[in-house]
């Protein structure tokens, strides 16, 4: 069997592993955030942090209490960080620097998962189980939750009540996140991947000096670190690590659970707000994105021209045997075009085309699925543009899921798809521009520029990923990159709920002959369109510095 023969059978199984689960798994998440009951464990958590799951919020309260619960998650991380030196199980390490220890902080709580250290270097079992882990789960389940107030939004009318914070938290938490994350667990453990609390063991001896490995508690992390599309490792080869992803199973396991939520919460989307088919058409637009992004990354990492490629049959440098181009490729799109950030290959080492879509990838918003949660209310501010766009060309009020969208509805949508670039951008022009900063590029000219580019797209749509080869260890890079994470994660979130809020507030229009069908492949077209089309205007320059640059002149 030929490579790529063996990579169109891997995406075949995985699409079919996704769609035997779309139906009941997005079916169940919706019975999760509209049953009126609560289990008893969430009972005890509701009377521990004195909340009352049964109050209805308005936006405002809603977004402060993301904002409160982000901001102690912060706080905790960090200091467990800082004292990490004095704790059990520390494995001898060091507490943690100020710069790092903020970065890592801001990171993992906007769920990031940006890593500008070697996990198996610098953290210890606690501060891997007790805070990174921790985070892994609370940060995804406040994605889904501000997710879900949005889908209130639309499915509500005449009350500006988009649900209770706290509930969806726990909800998210307790009834989704942990138990699909320890069956995850079990199975990559049963496939290879390690699960202990050993300390460091030498191994051998390498280059004169020996070679030491710790162990950790690796494969439950490694679960809700891709169900959660989290992205942060326990080693610094994530899931290149054999101890993370042993086996090409692995790794394909590892793919459905990173893409596993964010489509399935179009059907969610579609039964909370009573039309099934407006969630199959928005899960069409994703589905159409991704499938194309990863037959463009196949197409450039297997047919790219060059001697060496081709007797190697692909671009094999910086990729793992046991996964292959195929396997790589596949695993490199879907990390992102969601907010996962977890790579299994040395993503600087794609090819010149290769490594502008992953750039690509991230700069559509993560929308296509997108992270758990995020990507569906990026892509449904993009529907509300797409429709906005198809109302100007016919002269009619635009309306989407029978609310009107008027002038403040598309002010809080335009903010929203501008406050992502203006950041990636701005903080890569300034590193760019600076004396000191660009002495961490690896590399000079196009690909140093990329490297540098797609750091802060990283940062700012909160993906995590890294292209590698950019020296991000520094206080200039830990300092800038978490500002871009906190500014990346929570100042979109107050436009969405803002959003969610005013569409709650209208009452419903109802359809007319000159209604926009929003469930029909047209608006589906039209959509994937808007977006191409808006990502392409905001990023092409940059690009063309970068990848395009380094493609054409390869």
């Amino acid at each position: 069997m030929g490579p790529v023969t063996a990579a169109v059978l891997q995406l075949v199984a995985l699409i079919g592993a996704l769609a035997l689960c779309y139906i009941p798994f997005g079916n169940y998440m919706a019975k999760v955030y509209t049953s009126d009951k609560h289990w008893r464990v969430e009972k005890w958590i509701y009377r521990g942090i004195g909340a009352n799951p049964d109050t209805e919020m308005r936006w405002p309260a809603y977004l402060r209490g993301v904002l409160a619960f982000s901001l102690i998650g912060v706080l905790f991380l960090y200091l467990l960080q800082r004292i990490q030196g004095i704790l059990p199980g520390s494995l001898n390490f060091s507490s943690v620097n100020p710069a790092q220890s903020f970065n890592t902080a801001v990171s993992f709580v906007t769920n990031t998962n940006w890593q500008s250290y070697y996990g198996e270097q610098t953290m210890g079992h606690v501060v891997q189980t007790a805070g990174l882990a921790v985070q892994n789960f609370v940060s995804a389940a406040v994605g889904i939750a501000v997710a879900v107030a949005l889908v209130r939004g639309f499915a509500r009318s005449r009350t500006g009540e988009i649900g209770n914070f706290w509930s969806d938290l726990v909800r998210g938490t307790i009834r989704i996140l942990v138990p699909f994350s320890a069956i995850a667990a079990v199975i990559l453990v049963a496939c290879g991947a390690i699960q202990n609390f050993s300390g460091i063991h030498e191994v051998g001896q390498f280059m004169g000096g020996s070679q030491q490995w710790n162990g950790g508690a690796v494969a439950s992390q490694e679960a809700i670190k891709e169900l959660g599309t989290n992205g942060g490792g326990y080693f610094n080869a994530n899931s290149a690590h054999p101890f993370e992803n042993p086996t090409p199973f692995t790794n394909l396991f590892e793919i459905f659970l990173i893409l596993l939520i964010p489509f399935a919460l179009t059907r969610t989307f579609g039964v909370m707000v009573g039309s099934v088919k407006q969630g199959y058409a928005i899960l069409a637009t994703m589905f159409t994105i991704w499938l194309g992004f990863v037959a463009l990354m196949m197409w450039t990492e297997f047919a790219h021209h060059g001697p060496a490629l081709q007797l190697a049959g692909g671009a094999y440098e910086g990729k793992e045997v046991r996964f292959g181009v195929g396997g790589s490729s596949i695993f490199a799109v879907s990390t992102t075009l969601t907010s996962t950030g977890a790579v299994d290959s040395f993503h600087s080492s794609f090819t010149g085309l290769g490594g502008g879509i992953t750039l690509l990838s991230m700069m559509l918003g993560e929308i296509a699925p997108g992270g758990t949660g995020s990507g569906l209310y990026g892509i449904l501010i993009m529907a509300i543009i797409a429709v906005f766009i198809a109302g100007l060309m016919v002269g009619r009020t635009p309306e989407y899921l029978g609310k009107k969208i008027g002038a403040r509805e598309i002010k809080l949508s335009a903010i929203y798809i501008l406050i992502t670039p203006a950041l990636a951008l701005v903080f890569t022009a300034a590193s760019m521009a600076l004396p000191t900063p660009p002495h961490s590029m690896l590399n000079p000219g196009a690909h140093g520029f990329s490297e540098v580019l797609y750091a802060f797209t990283s940062a700012a749509n909160n993906n995590g990923s890294a292209f590698a080869g950019l020296n991000a260890n520094t206080d200039w890079y830990n300092t800038m990159t978490g500002l871009a994470m906190l500014f990346g994660r929570f100042l979109p979130m107050v436009f969405v709920l803002a959003l969610a809020g005013s569409l709650a507030e209208q009452k419903p229009v109802p359809a007319t002959a000159g209604t926009l069908r929003t469930e029909k492949p047209l608006f589906t077209g039209l959509l994937v369109g808007a977006i191409l089309i808006i990502t392409g205007l905001t990023y092409f320059p940059a690009l063309a510095l970068g990848p395009l640059a380094e493609g054409l002149a390869s």
